[in-house]
């Protein structure tokens, strides 16, 4: 049988948003501990599913690729100790590569995501002139119909106002260039989540972002 996302390791999840306190945790640190052996092995056969079109991906450890869920609360007005989520960044940082895939299991607001966010400066300015002057090139990837069939186009969070310095007014890539990420999402139901082919299942929407991802990737490669 596949890896799955176990009910329990949802029910984790839950149990800790109510609950997100230091006591409560450790009180339930071997729900924790199941939880996250849960999904570190989903990620191992999401990792294999992913290499079948990725091969990058197979190097990638599946313990070092979950986020701690500890949070950083040293700048945040919220002072909650842990994340209410696990998440897994496969292949983004890896090298000269920038771009990746990313899981995000948080019950009813789970999502597969893939592409580049919140890159620093000098790689946004050259993710941005990659795609004005490799504009056909960068159409065809968002515009291939598996591509739109999983995704409702990128996402325009904190997207900005104006061309930014160093780019024409008139650019036809105009809206595109506003971008700080580059990034699509697809939303995950906890249904899809426990199915047994759900890591099966997710690596084709995964594969539909690899022409993205390559794309993002060339100019540091």
């Amino acid at each position: 049988m596949s890896a799955v996302i176990k009910n329990s390791t949802l029910l984790f999840l839950k149990d800790l948003h109510k609950n997100n306190n230091r006591d409560w945790f450790n009180e339930n640190k071997d729900r924790y501990t199941s939880a996250n052996a849960n999904v570190v092995d989903f990620v191992e056969t999401l990792i294999e599913e992913i290499g079948e079109f990725d091969e990058e991906i197979l190097k990638t450890d599946a313990k070092k690729a979950l986020f701690r869920i500890y949070r950083d609360v040293r700048f945040s007005k919220d002072k909650s100790p842990y994340k209410i989520n696990f998440g897994a960044g496969l292949g983004m940082g890896k090298g000269n590569r920038i771009s990746g895939y990313y899981l995000h299991i948080e019950p009813g607001k789970s999502f597969l995501a893939g592409g580049v966010y919140q890159p620093e400066t000098s790689v946004l300015k050259e993710i941005r002139q990659e795609i004005s002057m490799n504009s056909s090139e960068f159409l065809k990837i968002i515009e291939e119909d598996e591509f739109r069939n999983n995704f409702r186009g990128l996402s325009v969070e904190n997207k900005l106002q104006r061309v930014p310095n160093g780019f024409e007014k008139e650019d036809p890539m105009a809206e595109f260039l506003k971008l700080k990420s580059f990034i699509v999402v697809h939303p995950v139901s906890n249904d899809a989540l426990m199915k047994e082919n759900a890591a099966k299942n997710f690596g084709k929407i995964f594969k539909s972002i690899k022409p993205l991802n390559d794309f993002l990737s060339a100019p540091f490669l």
